[in-house]
Order: structure tokens, then sequence, then C-alpha cells
């Protein structure tokens, strides 16, 4: 997506038509900021997903497939809670600083105060419950490396709204730059700790009941997050206090806990949706492979953990990309609902999701046609067959996790905090219970992945419904009825073609890629959901770029 893309799928201003740009001159600017933002976010989405990648792949690799799915426990627990402070701080402090006119740093202040008791407590709690969680997990292991990250989960918690901060000053370049460098140190600190554990940790990591591996991983993350931090605090600071009256642009802390806290519920709701599936299936595989009497039931749990791990991986990848739609999303919505009214938000929200569906569909579509093949390419041939099956169910369930996602921002972002987290807790409630129902009666292995897979995928698809008409009720507007047929029809093929498409060499898997991508624009373009003036557009995008370059 260019930068011109999200100008004209959010902003008013005809990308083709100069004589569009005199009319609206004022909304072009506020768009084409907009547009560097999106282009700036995307680029450090796809890095994120890129250093993802390569972290998730080289970690099996220098140190097992177990300590892999070991890692994969953790870091399901830690992440409900770290991408909660970590969602919530972004939206509420951006939120209010966009707000705040000439106090921004005053706003920064004010909210900063409020989000280092947050993190205090959060990070105190999940070091608490640290035993209870491996417990029920059937994994003492886990507790020491779930202790370390409530380290993690403290920081991040002072950090976020430090990107909070950037965001609502429509800061996006410098926001992109610290998510690519947290990737990246992030990256650096599981593999090379992990490493390094492996080869001179293992005494420490024996003394507290742990594998060397993922304690190194998990000590590697906290020093990461710190370094991030610190250059986060260089650039932002942490505001300036009040002096004389509060304005009315600056909350009180009770008056901002009143806005985040509804955000905060419904993003531990959205995270829980994201990592229920894994954590219960990870209780089963441990009971299962006890029940079997194995000579080492969690080394066996945690190795068939991983396979399913790398199918979320891929199935993910919808939901990682369309995060840096609603980055900019929603800002924008926000200051839309306030002063260009219900027409311009139904606009906006049109728009950005027909952007969002045929973003979600060009990854769903590789997912769906080569799910072997694309857990191979990045964990190898064994891993595959293990992965695999659950992949080609479970894409088709987070394609439509990522789009409720996407309606839970904009609901979100339209202040109406309490419908999303209503929404989203019943949909948890739904995928807990249909995998509690169903991963029981599976067979140890491969026949657990699948049956999670499967009820996984059935319980966002009934929380997809229920989205669709929830937004639609609220504004009138969410993904084009085209558009999701078009797009549906293009998944549907793709799934089909999974069941049928032949092995071939692991260095083809990004060409084939890239050949599917093709013929799934190509299939908009003959369906019409591309037409003229997207074609129009790209020409302007080209002639604007080609510009640019030679002068």
């Amino acid at each position: 997506m260019t930068t011109e893309a999200v100008n004209d799928a959010f902003g008013n201003a005809n990308a083709g038509e100069a004589s569009a740009d005199a009319m609206h001159a004022g909304q072009t600017g506020q768009a084409s900021h907009a547009g560097r933002g999106g282009l700036a976010v995307f680029t450090a989405k796809a890095f994120f997903l890129a250093t993802g990648l390569v972290q998730q792949a080289l970690f099996p690799l220098v140190t097992s497939q177990a300590a892999y799915g070991a890692l994969s426990r953790v870091l399901a627990i830690s992440n409900v809670l770290n991408n909660v402070i970590v969602s919530s701080s972004t939206q509420g402090v951006s939120r209010v600083v966009a707000a705040a006119g000439d106090r921004e740093q005053q706003a920064l202040r004010a909210t900063l105060r409020v989000h280092v008791a947050i993190a205090l407590f959060f990070a105190a709690l999940l070091a608490i419950i640290s035993p209870f969680l491996a417990y029920f997990q059937h994994d003492k292991q886990l507790t020491a490396p779930l202790v370390v990250m409530s380290f993690v989960l403290g920081i991040y918690g002072v950090y976020a709204p430090l990107v909070g901060y950037l965001n609502g000053r429509g800061a996006f370049s410098r926001q992109a730059a610290l998510d690519m460098m947290a990737a990246t140190l992030r990256t650096l600190g599981l593999i090379g700790m992990g490493y390094a554990f492996v080869k001179y940790g293992g005494a420490v990591a024996t003394r507290f009941g742990t594998s060397p591996a993922v304690l190194g991983a998990t000590i590697g993350a906290t020093l990461a997050a710190a370094g991030v931090f610190t250059i986060a605090l260089g650039w932002t600071k942490i505001g300036r206090a009040l002096e004389g009256p509060r304005p009315h642009s600056v909350p009180t802390a009770r008056a901002y806990l009143a806005l985040i806290v509804p955000v905060m519920v419904a993003q531990l709701f959205t995270n829980g949706l994201m990592q229920a599936d894994i954590l219960i299936v990870g209780r089963y595989l441990s009971l299962g492979a006890e029940n079997m009497n194995l000579a080492n039931p969690s080394a066996a749990a945690n190795e068939w953990l991983a396979a399913y791990r790398s199918a979320q991986l891929f199935a993910f990848l919808p939901y990682q990309m369309l995060f840096s739609v609603t980055q900019i999303l929603f800002p924008m919505l926000a200051r839309a609902r306030v002063s260009e009214g219900k027409a311009r938000v139904a606009e906006l929200v049109h728009r950005g999701c027909r952007i969002g569906a045929i973003v979600c569909g060009m990854l769903v579509v590789v997912v769906l046609a080569m799910p072997e093949a694309l857990i191979r390419f990045a964990y190898g041939a064994a891993m595959a067959k293990q992965g695999a099956p659950a992949l080609h169910y479970l894409a088709l369930g987070q394609a439509a996790f990522a789009m409720f996602g996407l309606a839970a921002t904009v609901l979100v972002s339209l202040g109406r905090e309490r419908a999303a987290m209503a929404m989203t807790a019943l949909v948890l409630a739904v995928l807990a219970s249909a995998c509690a129902l169903v991963i029981p009666g599976a067979a140890f292995g491969a026949s657990q992945l699948v049956a999670a897979a499967c009820a996984t995928t059935v319980a966002l698809g009934i929380g997809l419904a229920l989205a669709t008409y929830l937004l639609r009720r609220a504004v009138g507007a969410f993904v084009p009825a085209r558009t999701a047929l078009r797009v549906g029809a293009c998944i549907g093929a793709a799934w089909a073609v999974g069941f049928y498409m032949p092995a071939f060499p692991r260095w083809l898997t990004p060409l084939v890629a890239v050949a599917i991508v093709i013929a799934y624009f190509g299939a908009l373009l003959i369906t019409g959901e591309i037409g003229k003036n997207d074609i129009a557009m790209v020409r302007s995008i080209v002639a604007r770029r080609t510009h640019r370059i030679t002068h």
C-alpha cells in the first residue's frame, strides 16, 4: 500500500485530479499527511512481519522444536496482557493528545502518570499468578520465564504511552521507526540470549526449574524492551506539568481511567481471542502426553504445540497487516466523529474497510493456497507436515478475526467501547467453550491441532457476523457487499486449491506466492472490484513518484 493509496482510501481528494486538489486543499493536506503516515506505519508493519518470521524460524533451529513450543506458551500468556497494555495505552494517549491542541506536553504528563501505575500493577499481577498459569498448562518449567516476562510488561506499559503521544501528534514516521527498532532488538534478544543460555546457562536454568533456551529468550526480550524504551524516552521526554487551572483538554486521572478502562477490557477479550486456542490446545496436549506415559511428556507436548504455533504465525498475517490500517483510521475517525458528522464517518469506514478487505484477502489466498509450503519454507519439512492440516482451517478463522478486529477498532474509535467489549467477550466465550469441548475428544497430536483450528474458525466466523451487524447498525457502513463477495470468492477458490497444491522446491515458495497474489488481483480486476478509478490512481502514483525522483 502506497502513500497515495491510503490518501485515496481515507481522504476526499482524488489522487489523479489536480482540480480536486485545489478544491479541497485543506482536506488534501490532512489526507496527504495521513497518507505519508500510512506508508510509514505500513512499512514498519511489513518489517515487523519479516523480522517476526526470521525470529520464529530461527529460534527452533538454534534451540529445539520443544523449546520453541514452550516459548510459544510463555509468549501467548504474556502477550495477552502485554498487547492490552500496548494497544490501550497507544489509543488512549493518542486520543487525548490529538484533542489537546497546544497542551500536548501537559496531556502527555497527565496520562503518563496513570500508565506508570497501570504498568506496575499488571507487571506485579503477572509475576504473582505465574505459578498458577504454569499449573493450568501442566508445565512447571513455564513459571520462571513468565516471571521474567513481567518485567517486559512493566517496561512496555510505560513505553506504549510514548508511542501514543507520537501517534496523536501525527508523528507516524517516528512511530514507525520505533516499531522497526523494537522488532529488531526483540529478534536479536530472543535469538541471541536463547542461544547463549543453551550454550552457557544450563546451570542457571536448572536452578530455576526451566529450559535454558526459554529463560534466555525471555531475558533477551526484557533487554530489548528496555533498549527501545530508552530511545523513545529520549525522543518524547515525559511532558510538562500543569501550571494554573486544569484545561478541559487535559483530563484528570479519574476521567482518563474512565476513557481507557473500557478500551483495556475490550482489548483483553480481543487478545484472548488471539491466544485462547493455543493455550487450550497446549493444556490438552500436555494432558494427552501424560496419559500416554511418554518418556518426556513435556517435550512431546511442546513439539506438537510448536507445530500449531507455526500454523498460527501464518494465519495471523492478515490481522498483523491490517493493524497498519487501524493505526491511521483510528485517529481520523475520532476527529471526524467530533467535527465532520456521521456522513463523513460512514465514508471513512466504507473506504477504509474496503481497503482492509482487499489487503486481508491478498494475504489469506496465499496462506490457503500453499499452507504446507509456507511452513516448510520457514521451519522445514517435519514441522510443515505436522502444522499444515491445522493451518488449512485456521487461516479461514484468522481471516475472519482480522476483519472482526478492524470492526472492533472502528467501534472503539467511535466511542462505542462497551459495545466492542461485549461483542468480544461473547465471541471469546464461544471460542473457549468450543475448544474445551472439541479438543479433549481428539487423539493426541495432529488430531488435536485440527480440532483446535476448526473450533477456532467456527467461533471467529460467528464473531465476524456479529461485528458486521453491530457496525452497520452503528454507522451504516462496513465492507461493501460486492467487495465481500468478490474477495470471498477468491478466498474460497484458494482454499480449494490448497488441497491439491503439488509439492515444489523450497526456493520456489516466494515466487509461487507472488504468482498467487498476481492471480488474486487479476481476479479482482476481471470481476470489477478494481476499476478504472483504481487504475487511474495507480497511474497517478507512478507519475508522482517518477516526478519526485527526477526532480
